[in-house]
Formats: C-alpha cells, sequence, structure tokens
C-alpha cells in the first residue's frame, strides 16, 4: 500500500503543478494574451493530457485517482475498501499542497509574479468567476461535472472494459469538463488540485475553497450511485471486492 501511497502523491503533485501551472500561466501571466477562450483550451489540454499520461505511469499501481473525488466515487462504487480510501485522501491532499508550494517557488522566481494579482490557478464564484456565477450555480456545476467525470472513469474501468484505451477516455473526459467549467468556476473536480492553491493564495480563494472539496465529494457519491444502476449484474457480480 505504501507504493500506491506515494503513487497518489506524485501524481496529484504532478497534475497540480502542469494543469494548475497552464491555467496560472494563462489567466494569471496572460501569456495567451487577451484571449480567454485560447487560455480555457490550453489549461483544459493540460489537465487532460497530464491526466493522460498519469494513467498509463501509475496506474498499474494505485489505480490513478489523483483525486478523493475518484476515490469516494470508488469506495462507494465497492472499488476500494475505507482504509485504503483514507490513506488515498491523505496522499492527494499533500500531493495536492506539494505540487501547488512547487509551483508557487517556480513563478516565485519571475520578478513579474505577485501572489496576490497573478495567483496561482484557484477556483472560486462572484468576482472570482468569469461569469459571476452565485455560489448555489457553482456548487451545482461542480456537482454535475464531477459526477460526469467520475462516472465516466468508473464505466471504463469496469470489469470487461478495454484497459489499454481506458486512459485517453480518462483524460478527454477532464478536458471537455474544463472547457465548460473554467468560465464557470475555474474547475475544480478535484478538491486537492483546489485545496494546494487556495491555501497559499489565501483571500477569496481560500475562504470559497470548502465549495471545491464539499460539491466535488458530492459528486463523486452521485457517480457512485449511477454506476450502481448502468452496471449489469455480471459486472456487480465480478467486480473485485474492497480489501
Amino acid at each position: 500500500m505504501i507504493r500506491k501511497y506515494i503513487a497518489e502523491l506524485i501524481g496529484t503533485a504532478l497534475l497540480v503543478y502542469f494543469g494548475v501551472g497552464v491555467a496560472t500561466l494563462s489567466f494569471g501571466f496572460h501569456v495567451a494574451g487577451s484571449s480567454f477562450s485560447a487560455g480555457v483550451v490550453a489549461t483544459a489540454l493540460a489537465f487532460g493530457l497530464t491526466l493522460l499520461a498519469l494513467v498509463y505511469a501509475i496506474g498499474p499501481i494505485s489505480g490513478c485517482h489523483v483525486n478523493p473525488a475518484v476515490t469516494i466515487g470508488a469506495l462507494f462504487a465497492g472499488r476500494i475498501g475505507f482504509v485504503d480510501a483514507i490513506g488515498y485522501w491523505i496522499a492527494q491532499f499533500v500531493g495536492g499542497v506539494v505540487g501547488a508550494l512547487v509551483l508557487w517557488a517556480t513563478f516565485s522566481a519571475s520578478p513579474l509574479y505577485s501572489r496576490t494579482s497573478t495567483g496561482l490557478g484557484t477556483d472560486g464564484w462572484g468576482a472570482a468567476s468569469h461569469i459571476h456565477i452565485s455560489a448555489s450555480g457553482a456548487f451545482l456545476a461542480e456537482i454535475v461535472l464531477t459526477a460526469f467525470f467520475v462516472l465516466m472513469i468508473l464505466r471504463v474501468t469496469a470489469k470487461g472494459t478495454n484497459a489499454a484505451t481506458a486512459g485517453v477516455a480518462i483524460g478527454l473526459t477532464l478536458t471537455v469538463v474544463h472547457l465548460i467549467g473554467i468560465p464557470i468556476t475555474g474547475t475544480s473536480v478535484n478538491p486537492a488540485r483546489s485545496l494546494g492553491p487556495a491555501l497559499i493564495v489565501g483571500g477569496t480563494a481560500l475562504r470559497q475553497v470548502w465549495l471545491f472539496i464539499v460539491a466535488p465529494l458530492v459528486g463523486g457519491i452521485l457517480a457512485a450511485a449511477l454506476e450502481r444502476v448502468l452496471a449489469s449484474s455480471k459486472e456487480t457480480a465480478e467486480a473485485p471486492k474492497p480489501a
């Protein structure tokens, strides 16, 4: 299990470093100029392609959850035991903080960087949202986006599916989720991804981060419920029992 926890920590840290890194470059440093759409596409691809690579790199070790919402979905779907899930959550949150700290250290070496004005790719609602969505709207959006994302993961990794193509489907799903989610909330669907940057930036991001922890977890549980409805009796019978 130690190898699995280490894999989850490293994987989550890398997802935050590259995904949030591109988000900060796009919307903080404005390397894409005044084109908001270009930043959205670049950030969506960064998250999706990073996760795609991680699925093949650490998937055989830990399953490549790198996301507490995925782990809670797997827990309620009977894919992982409670004790193991706790270990995954700890590793993921630590990884999210580590990835954010390393990213912050990287950008801090630039004279153009300011923690308060450039930020660190944090999520938010109200004035922190591109469309100024309300807290209730942000909560609903994060539940829907996370449920869709986690459900796709549970379906493409179900018994009898093609494991060789699962990474592509998972990576592309995260990309699509970010394409719609970035203008709404910045896109969390991953509590560890949101907490790390919020701890560093502080202020509004830290005050609002609770939503991006709770809503994705609710979405993960909803995905597990939908998976149980959609799963065939054969899949349920052949599903691996949690440790």
